[in-house]
């Protein structure tokens, strides 16, 4: 995807109406502190337009960011944060929900987990929601930078076992600050969006021709 424009232009809180909007929206979720906005950041080539809250667990809308007006990127409140009231958690919850039942153009949602560690149980109630709203979710495993390359098939064994994945889930590393897993999480984005890949205008030929 070439990136030529990006806005935030929709914020819905508990008591919003959503968007109707007429263009494809993927989804993010995840709990706090799992590089959600950086990976949001990252497949919009910019530094800070999805902003991470100051203390953790305090994000409490969606956000749709419109990307060359093509479609949207829609990032999900963060969960799983212990000093959150169980009554916030509940109002998170619901507006996920809503937002789940509700949107006419999402195509998928991307769940992201923590390459590091095992899926904990807030991870493995996500996924099993997600899957019961009718998604089939597509796990991203942030933080790829962290850990040895050595470690990796380890490490997504850990991510299937640990979330119980159906089977053909696909499961794509990243890092926020190699920005390795991008070009292949756009292209699934493309895939399911029906989104035509872009291509590079071909080189002028040179000198003149006889």
């Amino acid at each position: 995807m070439v990136i030529k424009q990006v806005s935030l232009e929709t914020v819905c809180g508990v008591t919003s109406v959503l968007p109707k909007n007429t263009r494809a929206e993927v989804a993010f979720a995840g709990k706090s502190n799992v590089g959600k906005s950086s990976l949001i950041n990252g497949l919009m080539n910019r530094k800070s337009l999805a902003r991470t809250s100051a203390q953790p667990g305090k994000t409490q809308t969606i956000n749709f960011y419109n990307v060359n007006d093509t479609l949207y990127l829609v990032d999900l409140p963060g969960y799983g944060y212990a000093k959150v009231s169980q009554s916030e958690k509940e109002k998170w919850g619901k507006l996920i929900e809503r937002y789940l039942h509700g949107s006419k153009q999402l195509r998928v949602v991307f769940l992201l987990v923590d390459i590091r560690h095992e899926p904990g149980e807030n991870d493995r109630t996500m996924y099993e929601w997600i899957c019961a709203n009718g998604y089939e979710p597509i796990i991203i495993a942030t933080k790829l930078d962290k850990i040895r390359r050595s470690q990796l098939s380890k490490q997504l064994k850990l991510i299937r076992e640990g979330l119980q994945t159906r089977p053909g889930t696909q499961i794509l590393p990243y890092s926020a600050v190699t920005k390795q897993g991008r070009e292949e999480i756009w292209s699934v984005i493309e895939e399911l969006c029906g989104i035509a890949q872009e291509q590079s205008p071909a080189p002028e030929a040179s000198g003149d021709s006889r």
